[in-house]
């Protein structure tokens, strides 16, 4: 099925092309010796059960709250579908999710969501950083805080993935002040990063040899001229070492056939595998995507297709970490730039609404099969329960127990967490 978008912005331009498009950049930090080992033992994969952990499925062009997770049958706005029952007895969601709508009772969906920005960037600045943008600042995004203030000194490889058709191994520019240490490596189509074997004109031998050099070299230099940008460097090329050791972690083709099957032969069922793969692997953040959800064209028939495919991977991806018993250390949260308008156009599709739309999130300490906020009748407003970004930032930053209260000692210049003047959802924080 063929959509065209209404919407020409240009960053819809770019999430077609590449989902956040890519830096070579490396991470800070003063190691010029190796990262760690990256052992499997019985110790070590407590840890890794224990360890807090965040997943974010971003539905990138704005999500349908009406053909998810907040439906209004037979209403003026509510559509073709309706709404099922769901594993929590009382809670609907909508028709197109009915694999979903078994999961329920692992999940809360927060129905009062009002970010009170159409546009698409800077809707997409408020729900990743917390913040609205202004000129005078650049914030992180929430998968970077997150990778800073969860990531293991030692933790041998990347920390904060993003699992994007094309990503090919490069940073993104998504930690700002934080540095590239904390910034998404791309990963993609379920195989390992490029570039990550040694030539065939070099041995193994070869190369160790080259690397000490490298590092003695390094050391040298460090000793008279140390700067956070040097030590960027340095921590480049010994993660590089790490992701070419372990280059078989981010092969989805090692994960069982009977998998594959389940979640589904088509690129986020591939991303949603890969990203089980690499939070059991020990990866605090890990994103993926799945776009593009802009519909201002035929809304109605691009969720059938769409939700077809989220609805089967998300459901195997809940289930699967709730078997594995991951769920009370893995924070997932769902969520798009805003909704789509309650009102549907002469185009049979949903406009940008971000008055009154859904975030789903589960884990950790969020409640197991709850709702939080309501909408009016038809879904134009925020009836009880209102919440904003700066609300949702701090909250998915408590609910994997960091304090979001806190400060980030950024070069002697302490800089908060998440939006000082806001406050977490206490009522879902258990």
């Amino acid at each position: 099925m063929t959509i065209r978008y209404a919407c020409n912005s240009s960053e819809h331009g770019m999430a077609r092309r590449s989902f956040l498009g890519t830096m070579a950049a490396a991470g800070t930090g003063a190691i010029t010796g190796g990262l760690g080992a990256f052992a499997r033992s019985a110790v070590s994969e407590q840890l890794i059960r224990e360890q807090k952990r965040i997943v974010i499925w971003d539905m990138h062009g704005g999500l349908s709250q009406l053909e998810s997770w907040d439906p209004k049958p037979g209403t003026d706005t509510g559509g073709p579908f309706r709404s099922i029952p769901t594993s929590v007895p009382g809670i609907g969601i909508c028709e197109l999710l009915p694999r979903t709508a078994q999961q329920m009772h692992h999940l809360c969906l927060v129905r009062g969501v009002n970010t009170s920005e159409d546009d698409h960037g800077k809707g997409r600045y408020k729900v990743l950083t917390g913040r609205p943008q202004t000129p005078a600042a650049n914030n992180p995004e929430i998968g970077a805080v997150a990778a800073k203030a969860l990531m293991p000194e030692d933790y041998a490889l990347p920390g904060h993935i993003l699992i994007t058709p094309g990503g090919g191994g490069g940073r993104s520019n998504d930690a700002a002040y934080l540095g590239p240490k904390y910034a998404s490596v791309q990963l993609g189509n379920g195989k390992p990063p490029e570039n990550t074997v040694l030539p065939d004109t070099i041995t193994v031998e070869s190369d160790a040899a080259r690397q000490d050099f490298r590092r003695h070299l390094n050391e040298r230099f460090l000793s008279r001229r140390r700067t956070a940008v040097t030590d960027a460097y340095g921590y480049s090329y010994e993660q590089a070492l790490q992701l070419m050791q372990h280059r078989d972690v981010f092969d989805v083709s090692k994960e069982p056939a009977k998998d594959h099957e389940r979640y589904g032969k088509h690129d986020l069922g591939r991303h949603a595998l890969l990203a089980r793969r690499m939070l059991e692997m020990g990866t605090p953040v890990v994103k993926l995507s799945h776009s593009n959800y802009d519909t201002h064209h035929e809304n109605f028939n691009f969720h059938i297709e769409q939700l077809g495919e989220l609805d089967r991977a998300f459901s195997c991806f809940v289930e699967d970490l709730a078997d594995r018993g991951m769920l009370e250390s893995t924070l997932i949260i769902m969520f798009s730039e805003f909704g789509r308008t309650p009102r549907i156009n002469t185009r049979y599709g949903r406009d940008h609404w971000s008055h009154a739309w859904s975030v789903l999130m589960a884990g950790c300490r969020m409640p197991r099969g709850a709702t939080y906020g309501k909408t009016n009748d038809n879904g134009t407003e925020v009836i009880e329960g209102q919440v904003d970004h700066a609300n949702l930032f701090h909250t998915y930053l408590q609910a994997v127990g960091v304090d979001s209260t806190a400060s980030f000692d950024i070069e002697g210049r302490e800089v908060p967490l998440a939006d000082p003047s806001s406050h977490p959802i206490e009522e879902i924080l258990a």
